[in-house]
């Protein structure tokens, strides 16, 4: 048994830094789901030419989406980026006296 107080390493928390990394990916796997399916209903609709009334309004659907997720995955990338260089230069003073 575990001592009192003691944290198992799946209870810990993760670092508040990981969360933009969390939505970057995310967001970046939606980029990439959307375009594939896109892709796809592009293709089914060149070769195959379905002519359901439903059709119509699905197959440009991936791409709507596409252009959605494509700023989202900007701003949330800047905003990871921005994160990851406030984290760096905090270390840099203590960098100059273990250098010093």
């Amino acid at each position: 048994m575990s001592e009192p107080g003691r944290v198992l390493p799946s209870c810990r928390t993760r670092r508040t830094s990981d969360r933009p990394a969390r939505g970057v990916q995310y967001t970046g796997r939606l980029l990439c789901w959307s375009l594939a399916t896109g892709m796809a209903t592009a293709a089914t609709e060149l070769v195959l030419e379905p002519q359901t009334t439903w059709w119509n309004a699905l197959w440009p659907a991936p791409w709507y989406l596409t252009g959605l997720s494509i700023p989202l995955w900007a701003l949330l990338r800047a905003h990871e980026q921005a994160a990851q260089q406030a984290d760096d230069d905090d270390d840099f003073p203590e960098q100059l006296e273990k250098a010093a």
